[in-house]
């Protein structure tokens, strides 16, 4: 009897069908400007006009362990959302408007339904951050994964104007700190977060305890990251001249703003008794955890943090008021103090 691909594991067919799903969730994200998307051997994309020198921005991320209560759950329907939040929240931070993404989705055993759940976030994600879903990759890795286990990665690109790159170079102490809340953990934090909820206070994903206000345990672990595009495109539309912003990751609230600075004059002071922190992450330090490790490992609540000078500090909270924008803190002179310091609450 001949020996198929199918009887090592990889299934052509299956692979197609996915295809099939998938186009129509990529054409829901088209823009103007692409030229060739899902199906071909690569994408091609214009760049949009109205630049006089236009550079391309360029972030790659994947979702981490957060993966691994996604496949607990079985619920895959979101999971995309954080893998393009992470991606072009990055690239926003720079100035640039996102403009196409690709993903990459490798799994042991290729099931059409979960990938087709995985790949509907993805483009839900791109629809949120207003750029196209051009493409990706599929592999079927038998001998790598683990049954039907994935792992994912994506790939965005945007562009931005040379003159208006971000962070300037002319960040100044007194320059004010606005904050856009996050939705919860985002997805960086994870592996701690579960080894605290599930394994330090034994929770179940079912659990609804009562510091989560009636969330389960999986609601709280599996909330997307927020995707912070359009109070970007805001600040452009209005021509704000804002000074950096910082995406915060796994790093927290220690590690991430200072990555503003281009030398050692300045430092983000935060006070803590500006924001609220999510139910979770307080459920999280009540197992145990101390505040620093709170702190350098967790946003805290805050996904993103915009230096503005502050003459219109109080403008950009207006404008930014639906994504329940506010003044957080300040930069200030560094001295021999450390880059990044919170005031605690």
């Amino acid at each position: 009897m001949a020996i198929t691909y199918k009887d090592a594991g990889v299934d052509i067919d299956a692979g197609e069908a996915l295809v099939e799903r998938i186009k129509p969730l990529a054409r829901s994200t088209q823009r103007p400007e692409v030229v060739g998307g899902i199906g071909g051997f690569a994408a091609l994309c214009r760049i949009p006009t109205g630049y006089e020198e236009p550079l391309l921005v360029s972030g790659t991320d994947g979702v981490g362990t957060k993966l691994k209560t996604a496949f607990a759950a079985g619920r895959h329907d979101t999971i995309g959302i954080d893998l393009v939040a992470m991606c072009v929240n990055d690239v926003l931070v720079t100035g640039a408007e996102p403009l196409f993404f690709l993903d990459y989705f490798a799994t042991g055993a290729l099931d059409v339904d979960t990938a087709a759940s995985v790949i509907a976030g993805i483009a839900e994600g791109c629809r949120q951050a207003k750029c196209a879903l051009v493409g990706g990759e599929t592999a079927e890795l038998p001998g790598l994964y683990h049954g039907k286990d994935y792992d994912l990665a994506g790939f965005c690109v945007g562009v931005v104007e040379r003159k208006q790159v971000r962070p300037r170079r002319d960040l100044a102490a007194g320059d004010v700190v606005i904050g856009l809340p996050s939705a919860g953990l985002h997805s960086n934090g994870h592996s701690l977060a579960r080894k605290v909820v599930l394994e330090t206070l034994a929770l179940p994903l079912a659990a609804t305890p009562a510091e989560l206000g009636g969330a389960t345990v999986a609601d709280e672990l599996l909330r997307p990251t927020v995707i912070y595009a359009d109070a970007f495109a805001r600040l452009a539309d209005a021509s704000v001249p804002w000074k950096a912003a910082a995406h915060i990751t796994g790093g927290g609230l220690v590690d991430n703003p200072p990555r503003i600075f281009a030398d050692d004059a300045l430092a983000v002071e935060l006070d803590a008794r500006a924001w609220d922190v999510p139910p979770i992450m307080q459920l999280i330090a009540s197992a145990g955890v101390e505040g620093a490790e709170m702190y350098r490992t967790f946003n805290m609540g805050l996904g993103m943090v915009i230096v503005v000078p502050p003459a219109i500090a109080d403008r950009v909270v207006d404008m930014l008021r639906e994504s329940r924008a506010r003044v957080v803190g300040r930069l200030v002179p560094r001295g021999t103090g450390a880059p990044s310091r919170v005031i605690p609450r």
